[in-house]
């Protein structure tokens, strides 16, 4: 007769408190990343955001403004002058965005030691970087440990992490984990009799937290720069290109238009001279034409960027990017030139140049998107297949 071996005999209680602890911190360990992800995007993007886009609406506001005044100049009518001064007083209301920027910066200073001395480089933080920071919260979060003591050490190690995290740094979040790798762990052990009553705070700590961590990802996702980053969230340097190409193809229209109205006559009419009237400087609307209607022998001019024009563009088009126009102008050709960017908006602006300079310039509307859409036909630079970057 074989002696039978006691069954060792497991608490129920504990034994599914066990398994619900387990899943609520894989829940809420990625959770926390999830969030905290979300966060340093959004507060990067802003920031980037401010830095390209915010000269650019402060412009379209100026030129509101101006529109404003001229017709309001030309009327002498109340409510175009109640609308000029509103405008004016818009443009001289708005907050030094710099100084806001800079306060948000410090406030995120006194919440969170240590801060990063600078705003992240990077959007996103890489694979590497997001899968060593989850591993090390996993292991290092101060309420694995009951000990006030080992919870500071625990919290001091993770403001660390968190700061190579918000830059991206993998190098350094591969370091820290070494680091961590010989650290002891202090929760109460499986047999220890503390244990389930560990377990029953740690489960409504964690369901506490998982509720705290769903509203501010809801939070997050629905801040005007939450949403705005939702549209390319694998892409928002290209949205905030995209973005910056709109807001100049905008600021050119209102151009032309303050221009075209400063060229007529100002107040009461009556009595002027209609020869001096003709002979006052016009400024015509920026000339366009769709991409499909473009002449197939027409002189094109592609003002977009090196790898933008590496890409996919137009072949035997002249390639100069916005920035080197004024230098090259003596490169352009007599007759007619039909000019490209990504959607248009930087293309305008060289419209605009040209015109303005006597040249016979015509700004495809669209840019490079339109005229892929259209099925016109494109190159590489790098002899792969030709797309718009």
């Amino acid at each position: 007769m074989t002696a039978q071996i006691p069954v060792r005999w497991t608490d129920p209680e504990q034994q599914e408190l066990e398994e619900r602890v387990e899943a609520a911190e894989l829940a809420w360990l990625t959770m926390d990343v999830d969030v905290r992800t979300l966060r340093v995007e959004i507060d990067n993007f802003a920031l980037i955001h401010h830095q390209l886009l915010g000269p650019l609406y402060a412009r379209l506001d100026e030129l509101d403004a101006l529109l404003a005044e001229a017709v309001a100049a030309r009327t002498g009518d109340p409510e175009d002058l109640r609308r000029a001064r509103e405008a004016r007083q818009r443009v001289d209301d708005l907050p030094d965005l710099d100084a806001l920027f800079d306060s948000v910066r410090e406030r995120g200073a006194q919440e969170e030691a240590p801060p990063p001395p600078a705003a992240p480089a990077r959007v996103r933080p890489g694979r590497d970087a997001q899968r060593i920071y989850r591993e090390l919260v996993r292991r290092a979060h101060p309420d694995l440990s009951t000990d006030p003591q080992e919870q500071g050490r625990r919290a001091a190690f993770l403001a660390r992490v968190n700061e190579a995290y918000a830059y991206g740094d993998t190098g350094a979040l591969e370091a820290l984990a070494d680091e961590w790798s010989t650290a002891p762990e202090a929760a109460p052990a499986v047999g220890s009799p503390d244990r389930l009553g560990w377990l029953r705070r740690r489960l409504e700590w964690l369901t506490g937290r998982i509720g705290e961590l769903a509203a501010e990802q809801v939070r997050l996702e629905r801040s005007a720069m939450g949403e705005l980053l939702a549209l390319a969230p694998q892409d928002p340097d290209g949205l905030l290109t995209e973005l910056a190409e709109q807001l100049l193809a905008k600021a050119a229209a209102r151009q032309a238009e303050l221009e075209n109205l400063l060229g007529g006559p100002v107040g009461d009419n009556d009595g002027a001279d209609p020869d001096a009237q003709e002979n006052q400087t016009m400024f015509a609307q920026i000339p366009a034409i769709d991409a499909a209607a473009v002449p197939a022998e027409a002189a094109l001019l592609d003002v977009r960027e090196q790898d933008e024009w590496d890409a996919g563009h137009v072949e035997g088009a002249l390639h100069i990017p916005i920035g080197e126009v004024v230098a090259r102008i003596g490169e352009l050709p007599d007759e007619r030139l039909y000019v490209l960017c990504r959607v248009g908006g930087r293309s305008a602006q060289v419209v605009q140049y040209l015109v303005q300079n006597g040249r016979d310039a015509v700004n495809v509307d669209g840019g490079m998107y339109a005229w892929e859409g259209a099925g016109r036909p494109m190159v590489s630079g790098t002899g792969q297949d030709a797309f718009v970057l």
